[in-house]
């Protein structure tokens, strides 16, 4: 009904997605586009034109942001909720994105708008996107154009780099075409039918400005300077879909620019992470800080838990003992479970052991969308649900459901994450407390934030890593959480999870009768 993404029942393949939308800057208006007067995202833009206060999520806002303010009406404040992931959310709005699939879509709107002479223009940028899904496909997770060290481009960088100039020449030809079609028509209008009829002119319009638009993305590429990284990503199933990335190591001056000079912000967080105002280049002589506390009595109602006996993560005893360590708890615990991992095979892995062993429905993110999980799990107060990094924040279950949240080891991010390797490599020996250990400690923070939804809430949060007990640097993620009580005692968490189940089971059957 509201032409939103989200309101599909399935995950559209992202070939398939890449081939059906248009970026902010490639849209070209309501007036000069043939679905213009049926268009969801026009309506939206009328509707919060009429507003006094618009409501979007961080993603749109940042989409705004980087199309120089084409997205959303101006405005005089912006709030920022979950400001600990702006700066993820920016630096991926801020950055580029590049597919075959995209490169295909535009030769093919432009294959009916050239006529027979022009065809072989569109031709040869379909020849690159063939080009280029096989010049991505080896490069999967890795780091490309800049970054093969002093002697200049590596053999596949330079590959990709030809491709990618091939690309610009190919799409500049294709423009001179969509050009001489549309003289050759008479400037055929830019126009738009009052039915939202399709109109020629108004089809070459929009498909000359996404032609435009991606010869300027594969320049910038091209030109990757020293603020800048570029990788290749795999998505979709079996990693089948490629995705050159490119985006700014530090998206603070890039914000300091086009952002915070037009806008009072208020940027609110449970977990503000440290140094954020100057990742985010927030003026320093501007910028206020106010801690206002949590209502919440964690030292009375949560106890963190250390199982300091596990084996160390890194070592391959380390699985069987965690599933052993959680089935335990979650026994104690009567379900009630948020169980939450680092990776999908941790995740699964866990899930296949413990459902034949465990009385309780065992959830597994995957297997219905997020949104049903959630209502399953708030629904059934015996169920666990087993979920992966996107579960460890923006979950809000409160009440008997959730009694124990367990995190299956500490959430250090990916060491050949390509981003992240550039921030390191500007860091240089401080990296791992400027990088690495700020954004787990964030993380952590989040993730046992889904316990204590409200004052009466009670519960057990488990770090099933041994390291939160025993590595130098505990100090900085125990920092980071909430003030529980703290202990490395099995029988007491166990304890402590049977007299909370006890009082649930005692409450629901009071409810029931």
């Amino acid at each position: 009904p509201t032409g939103d993404r989200a309101e599909l029942d399935f995950e559209p393949n992202p070939r398939a997605w890449s081939a059906l939308s248009v970026s902010a800057r490639e849209c070209p208006g309501a007036f000069r586009c043939p679905s213009g007067t049926i268009c969801f995202a026009e309506k939206a833009r009328e509707r919060a034109a009429a507003a006094d206060v618009v409501v979007v999520n961080t993603h749109l806002y940042a989409t705004h942001v980087a199309s120089d303010g084409a997205v959303l009406p101006e405005h005089d404040v912006v709030v920022l909720d979950e400001a600990h992931a702006v700066e993820d959310v920016m630096t991926e709005a801020l950055g580029v994105e590049i597919t075959a699939g995209r490169v295909r879509a535009v030769a093919q709107s432009a294959r009916g708008l050239v006529g027979s002479d022009g065809a072989r223009f569109a031709d040869g940028v379909a020849e690159v996107a063939d080009r280029l899904d096989a010049v991505l496909a080896p490069l999967s997770g890795q780091r490309v154009l800049g970054h093969d060290g002093p002697h200049g481009l590596g053999a596949a960088s330079q590959e990709l780099a030809a491709v990618l100039e091939l690309g610009g020449g190919r799409l500049d030809a294709l423009s001179g075409a969509l050009r001489r079609a549309e003289a050759a028509s008479g400037g055929a209008g830019a126009g738009v039918g009052g039915d939202g009829s399709d109109d020629e002119g108004a089809r070459r319009n929009r498909t000359l400005l996404t032609v435009g638009h991606l010869g300027e993305e594969l320049s910038r590429v091209l030109a990757l300077g020293a603020e800048q990284v570029a990788w290749v990503e795999a998505s979709g199933p079996a990693g089948r879909t490629t995705a050159l990335r490119a985006a700014p190591v530090d998206v603070g001056p890039l914000l300091a620019q086009r952002l915070w000079p037009n806008v009072t912000a208020v940027l609110t967080s449970a977990t503000v992470p440290p140094q954020l105002e100057t990742r985010l280049g927030l003026p320093p002589k501007g910028t206020d800080h106010l801690d206002v506390g949590s209502p919440f009595p964690f030292r009375t109602c949560a106890l963190l838990y250390c199982p300091k006996h596990l084996p160390d993560p890194r070592r391959p005893e380390a699985r069987q003992a965690v599933h052993d360590e959680l089935g335990s708890l979650i026994t104690a615990a009567g379900g009630r479970t948020l169980a939450l991992f680092t990776s999908w095979r941790a995740m699964h892995e866990a899930a296949d052991a413990l459902r034949p062993t465990l009385p309780f429905e065992v959830l597994a993110q995957g297997d219905q969308p997020k949104g049903r999980l959630l209502d399953a799990f708030s629904t059934d107060h015996a169920a666990c649900l087993f979920a992966t990094m996107s579960f460890w924040q923006g979950v809000d279950v409160p009440g008997p459901t959730l009694s124990l949240v367990t995190l299956d080891r500490l959430p250090f991010s990916r060491p050949d994450d390509p981003l992240l390797q550039a921030r390191r490599d500007r860091a240089g020996a401080a990296a791992f407390r400027m990088v690495d250990l700020p954004r787990a400690a964030t993380l952590l923070a989040q993730g046992a934030g889904r316990l204590i939804r409200s004052s009466t809430d009670r519960g057990v949060v488990a770090v099933l890593d041994s390291r939160l007990a025993t590595a130098g640097y505990r100090h900085d993620l125990l920092g980071a959480l909430p003030p529980m009580r703290r202990t490395v005692d099995h029988d007491e968490v166990v304890a402590f999870l049977q007299d909370i189940a006890a009082g649930a089971s005692d409450a629901t059957g009071a409810s029931g009768q």
